[in-house]
């Protein structure tokens, strides 16, 4: 367990992290081993080396978005919003698309008229397994974009 250690990312992104700190070290002049840019991001996460972190981010539940309840952030019709996923549906006639029903935090105004607002709390959108919607506004952008 992590108590009091921070949430942990994916192992590729641990490993990027080492390869960007090293890649920065050496642009300032201070070459260091990939083993120790390794060590370097596992203390950084509050672990005694580099094998303990990938035991711990290599054993936990991998984040599911599409799971009931879960907490996401993005944009709907432009505006920021974070949610508690209240529904979830595979398309099973459309692999790879989901219909999710979010509560928001806070309201989104959905009309973009300065004279005219309305507040939508929950929304449901069909979304694909990059977060977006298949629908886009007359911008170009999805109507409702998660971010990981």
């Amino acid at each position: 367990m992590t108590h009091g250690k921070p949430t942990l990312p994916a192992l590729d992104a641990l490993k990027d992290q080492a390869r960007r700190l090293r890649s920065r070290l050496a642009s300032e002049g201070e070459a260091i081993s990939h083993s120790r840019s390794l060590e370097l991001v596992a203390a950084q996460y509050g672990y005694r080396d580099w094998n303990t972190l990938h035991a711990a981010a290599g054993n936990r539940q991998p984040f599911n978005p599409w799971m009931l309840g879960s907490r996401v952030k993005g944009h709907y019709l432009g505006q920021a919003f974070e949610a508690e996923i209240l529904s979830v549906h595979a398309i099973s006639a459309e692999p790879g698309r989901y219909r999710l029903t979010f509560k928001f935090d806070q309201p989104v105004d959905v009309v973009t008229f300065e004279s005219f607002s309305a507040f939508r709390q929950r929304v449901t959108a069909t979304i694909d397994e990059t977060g977006r919607t298949v629908e886009k506004t007359s911008n170009g952008r999805p109507h409702l974009e998660l971010e990981w």
